[in-house]
């Protein structure tokens, strides 16, 4: 396995860096692709995401980050976070001397990465969107305005409940694979941030008050949008919908999960996303994945592969190099 190369980037004097998992050569036969650059939710930072270094790192260079407000790096600046978030993605791709990426975005990195794609398409070869946060309703956002007054008022651990729980589809008549293990994790994961990370509170508070911009459609970049069909926090439904301004766009639900289908689907997702990045058809002989369809049609699903035991969730140890 090719030795990570972690590298420390700036943007407008705010500190953040990215995570490159070169692609092993002893891989050799599989198709090729540009680099991936893996976007992550909200406190998702470069080393989360082990089970996209599996798929991935056999067709590509993988490349994560801690954008600014995430991670090890500076916290956001006052002001809007977008344009300091698509700076300091173009100046991943530049500092990889790549002239384009495949751009994965999940959750609030869906919006950076939508984003990015609007703004500079020519430096996206694809784009995968997944839990895409398009319409988020004010039942939602009240139950998280409480969260973030138990944080307010130092209750760590009734924040990282209220959160989670908000985050998740806890029906118990709405079947969801590895429902109760995703939401231990996700628990554990913010209040790890939060015990580790001056900015973790504030990066939090930004990323749940936030209100990114979905609309105004992209054209010119192949994309695939994938959604839960239990999410929460925006509807399959109406996902498919935003799917649907996205010029010749693919859409799919992966069955019994909710919006922490990377999660409870890790290896399903990774999977496709890979199949995706490498043009390859999504539904191959053997695999089956959810049903995908053009973005204005009806996206139905199928039942997901079954795996013989869970992966490692993204934000297990990996592999740490030391930064050069």
């Amino acid at each position: 396995m090719p030795e990570e190369i972690v590298r420390s980037l700036a943007v407008d004097g705010v500190r953040y860096g990215y995570r490159l998992l070169p692609r092993d050569p002893a891989a050799g036969g599989t198709p090729v692709t540009e680099p991936v650059l893996v976007i992550g939710g909200a406190l998702q930072g470069m080393f989360g995401w082990p089970q996209m270094d599996d798929h991935l790192g056999r067709v590509a260079d993988v490349v994560t980050a801690d954008l600014p407000g995430m991670g090890s790096a500076d916290p956001l600046p006052p002001g809007p976070a977008a344009p300091v978030l698509r700076a300091a993605v173009t100046g991943i791709i530049d500092d990889l001397g790549a002239s384009r990426i495949n751009l994965f975005g999940f959750s609030y990195g869906a919006a950076v990465a939508f984003g990015c794609a609007r703004h500079d398409p020519g430096r996206v070869a694809r784009l995968v969107l997944g839990g895409v946060p398009t319409h988020i309703g004010e039942d939602r956002r009240a139950y998280w305005h409480r969260a973030t007054q138990a944080l307010a008022e130092g209750d760590a651990e009734g924040f990282a409940a209220l959160a989670a729980d908000g985050l998740m589809c806890l029906d118990p008549d709405r079947p969801v694979h590895r429902r109760e293990l995703a939401r231990r994790y996700v628990r554990r994961s913010f209040l790890h941030a939060l015990a580790h990370s001056e900015h973790a509170a504030d990066s939090l508070r930004r990323a749940l008050g936030d209100r990114p911009d979905f609309s105004g459609g992209l054209s010119g970049v192949p994309a695939l949008v994938f959604a839960g069909e239990h999410d929460t926090v925006t509807s399959a439904e109406l996902q498919r919908e935003f799917a649907a301004t996205i010029e010749g766009s693919r859409f799919l639900t992966i069955p019994e999960s909710d919006h922490w289908v990377v999660l409870e689907r890790s290896e399903e997702v990774a999977a496709l996303v890979t199949r995706f990045f490498t043009d390859q058809p999504l539904d191959p002989a053997g695999v089956r994945l959810p049903h995908q369809a053009r973005a204005g049609e009806a996206g139905e699903s199928v039942p997901a592969v079954s795996t013989p035991a869970p992966s490692p969730l993204p934000g297990s140890p990996a592999r740490r190099p030391a930064p050069r």
